[in-house]
Parts: C-alpha cells; structure tokens; sequence
C-alpha cells in the first residue's frame, strides 16, 4: 500500500472517529464566583432594566424564547432575554466555576475543549423574517469589540488562552437550539461560507453542531507565553477589553467514551501500514 493512500485511510479513519458523539453528558458551568458588568453593558428596550441576572448563564444554552415574539433559538433568532442572557460591558467579567473539570483532550473533534454560546444572530439580507430568510454571512448583536479568556484548575492562577488564537466571544457561531451544544463546529469556517445560505444550508454547514464559540485548552499560556500545559480547569473568566458580550451558557465538550478511544486504537493497530521496498541486487 502506498504512503499516500495508507495516510489517507487513517485520516478517514480518525475523522469517522471524531465525528461519532460522545455517550458522555456535557458539562455545563454550574455556577458564578464574580460578575463585574462594566460599562456599557446591554440594557432592555423600554425598560432600562439591564442583562445582569448571572444564572442566565448556568446550565444549558437557550433552545427556545418564550413570550409574544418567541419561538425556537436558531442562527436567525438568538436568545435575547434577560432570563437568556448575561451582559458583560467595557472593563467588565465574568468567571464561572464547573463542578467536574474540564479536561484538556486531544481527541476532542478539532481539538475543543469548551464552547461559549452568545446572542449574536446571522442577518437576514433577502427581507424574509418569517420562515425563508437568507443571510449574507455578516452578524448582528456581535461584539465588534476585543475579549480575553482566562482558564484556571484552582481559581487562584489563571492562564489567558493565546489571543492569536482564540476567538471573540459573542460572535461566530450563532446559537442553534436544534443542535447538539456539545459538539463543537469546525472552527475554520468564516462569515462568507455562510453567504447566500438559508437556515438549511446554515444546519448543513453546522454539521449537527449547536454552534458557539469553541476554545481549547491547550491555548492557554503562562506569563512568558509559553504553554501552561494544564490537563484540566475548572474555573473560567471572560473579560471584556471593549464592546460588549452577552454570553447564554458555557458547555464542556464531552470527554471521547473510553470504549471509542480503545476502538480508534485497535484500528490504527490492524490498519495495513506502508511496506518498505526490498532492495533487488
């Protein structure tokens, strides 16, 4: 078997892999120890009443809004209420802690570890707001502006997660209430793969996922930059440098079942590996 074909074979192999779900439940953050709101966070239309009740963000993200202009949580209909989300405003945080850490796993599909859900929304540029509308890829409710986070195994050091990396929370990707929370989406799609797609061409492109932002531990860095290589946390912060973030609920990517890993390496035992050629003489 040739080289090329044997490294494609296993490349199938492990993204079959990685595209089974896990029989593990996803974690979701279980509670707050600090919310500083900062300025310029989100208030309610006609009410002045503002987005800061923190269990919003306990438990799982938002799959439907209840109320007169409610209906199911999709790319085009975000959560928005202020039972569904937390603001976080210029200067302000949020840190959550989790019952059962989250663990730092390779195997992770693309290697995400956790998944932060937002209220952000894909714009409808065909003017169809009931059941055909069309997005061009762009956002609205986003945060245009800059956010760090922060993962911690003791809540006494933190580490931020590489900003190179790492992507904003409060943006790509809308939330799905028809998806699986826990499955991260492919981080490498843009705002233009979107363009020209309906809500089916937006599901098909999630793949299943529910969407959100996904993040992997191994992002986080020590004081020097260098890799803080935890194997765990336990404690989260997000901080807002500018803008504003509304954040619906925080999920763990569940750990691969112990029985698929044993599967993935068998097969990568029995897979026929490349022969090297015999000299002739």
């Amino acid at each position: 078997m040739r080289v090329d074909s044997w490294q494609t074979a296993n490349s199938l192999l492990l993204s079959a892999f990685l595209a089974v779900p896990s029989l593990h439940a996803a974690g979701f953050a279980n509670s707050v120890v600090s919310y500083n709101p900062g300025t310029g966070f989100a208030k309610e239309f006609g009410t002045g009443l503002g987005f800061t009740n923190t269990a919003a963000v306990l438990g799982e993200p938002s799959r439907v809004i209840l109320g007169a202009f409610g209906g199911p949580v999709d790319p085009f209909n975000p959560p928005y209420l202020r039972d569904q989300v937390l603001s976080i405003g210029a200067g302000g945080s949020l840190t959550v802690r989790f019952d059962s850490p989250i663990l730092n796993h390779l195997a992770n599909p693309f290697g995400i570890d956790f998944i932060i859900f937002g209220n952000s929304g894909f714009t409808i540029t065909n003017g169809n707001f009931s059941s055909g509308g069309i997005t061009d890829g762009t956002l609205f409710g986003a945060n245009s502006g800059a956010t760090r986070v922060s993962v911690s195994a003791d809540n006494v050091t933190y580490f931020p997660l590489s900003a190179s990396l790492a992507p904003g929370v409060d943006g790509y990707f809308p939330t799905d209430g028809a998806g699986d929370f826990s499955k991260p989406l492919n981080p490498s799609l843009r705002g233009p793969d979107f363009s020209g797609k309906d809500l089916a061409g937006i599901r098909s492109l999630y793949a299943g996922s529910g969407g959100g932002a996904g993040f992997d531990i191994g992002w986080a860095q020590d004081a020097t930059g260098q890799s803080a290589n935890l194997s765990s946390i336990s404690f989260l912060r997000v901080d807002v440098l500018s803008g504003a973030s509304e954040i619906d609920a925080i999920v763990a990517v569940p750990e691969p079942t112990s029985w698929m890993l044993g599967l993935l390496g068998l097969a990568l035992l029995t897979a026929p590996w490349p022969r090297r050629r015999e000299r002739s003489n």
